[in-house]
This record gives C-alpha cells, sequence and structure tokens, in this order.
C-alpha cells in the first residue's frame, strides 16, 4: 500500500486542520489558495465556530480575504458568538478588508445574534473611515441592537470623540 493511499489519523486531521487556520490567520493566500483548489472546503470551521473567512479577515489579511471568496466562502457565516467576519473587520478598522468583504457578498447591515452591526462595532472604538464606507454603502445609523443601543449610544459608551462628532452631525 502506498502513503498515497494511507487514511489520516484523527490526529494527524485534527493536528493539519490546526495548521490550516493558521495558514489563515498568518495570511498566507498562496497557501490557502493551493489547499482551496486542491478540495480544501471554504467554509471550514474551529472550534469556536471561526471560519477560515473569519480568521483572515479578523487578523487584517486582505488577500487571503479576496482568495476565500474567489472560492465561494460564505461571509454570512457567524462564529460560536455570533459575530461576523465584517463585525470582526469593523473591531479591528480594516477598510480593505471590509471593502473585499462588502465586494464579496457580506451584508453591510449583517448582525451579530444581539442585532450589534459592523456600524456599531466601528463606531464604537472610533473607526472614523469604517464608519464612512459603511454609510455610503447603506448601513443604518439608526439601527438599534437587541438593547436599543444605536451606533451612536456605542460611540458615547466608550467615548469616540470622533465618531461621536461624526454620526451626531449625520443624524442632526
Amino acid at each position: 500500500m502506498s502513503d498515497k493511499s494511507r487514511q489520516m489519523t484523527p490526529e494527524e486531521a485534527a493536528e493539519f486542520a490546526e495548521q490550516v487556520f493558521n495558514k489563515a490567520r498568518e495570511g498566507d493566500a498562496a497557501m490557502m489558495a493551493a489547499l482551496l483548489s486542491k478540495g480544501l472546503p471554504p467554509n471550514l470551521r474551529n472550534h469556536k465556530g471561526d471560519t477560515l473567512l473569519m480568521l483572515a479577515a479578523y487578523h487584517g489579511h486582505v488577500d487571503t480575504v479576496k482568495v476565500l471568496l474567489e472560492h465561494k466562502a460564505d461571509p454570512e457565516i457567524r462564529n460560536d458568538n455570533g459575530q461576523s467576519p465584517i463585525a470582526g473587520a469593523a473591531f479591528k478598522g480594516d477598510l480593505a478588508v471590509i471593502k473585499a468583504l462588502v465586494e464579496g457578498g457580506a451584508q453591510v447591515e449583517g448582525s451579530s445574534f444581539d442585532g450589534r452591526t459592523a456600524l456599531m462595532m466601528a463606531a464604537m472604538f472610533n473607526r472614523v473611515e469604517v464608519v464612512d464606507y459603511l454609510i455610503s454603502k447603506g448601513a443604518d445609523p439608526k439601527a438599534k441592537d437587541a438593547n436599543g443601543i444605536t451606533a451612536l449610544d456605542a460611540a458615547k459608551t466608550l467615548g469616540a470623540s470622533d465618531t461621536i462628532a461624526q454620526l451626531e452631525k449625520l443624524l442632526g
């Protein structure tokens, strides 16, 4: 029997999967493209429910995000905490990744389980450029999460002075 026909043990499979998730975290777009073209499922999830796309987006790897989207990764899959890739990128303030996600089909208004949107995340963490972009793509600055909190309320909670001024001007 040749090595090529041998099945991986569960331990080997788990180790391989962890290496794949690390490639997404590290932004190895070329390796990700090679693995996906050989049949790696683009929506593979880890023990926290994070997809490869979530990890690449959260860690700011726009080229890897684009590769995953080209291979039909679903930008709307939430992790076990209800977070979407676009919300993770908004938290980090990564406009290039957010643009790639939106161009790849991510819903601008896609919210977490508690109703928190990417706009709320961006406002809360004083991400002015991200707020501008999301609003230009149709994000509703008046949307409320499950607790009735708007993007402006979220910004005020953390004292995000730039986005407070930005949203007050917009809503004023």
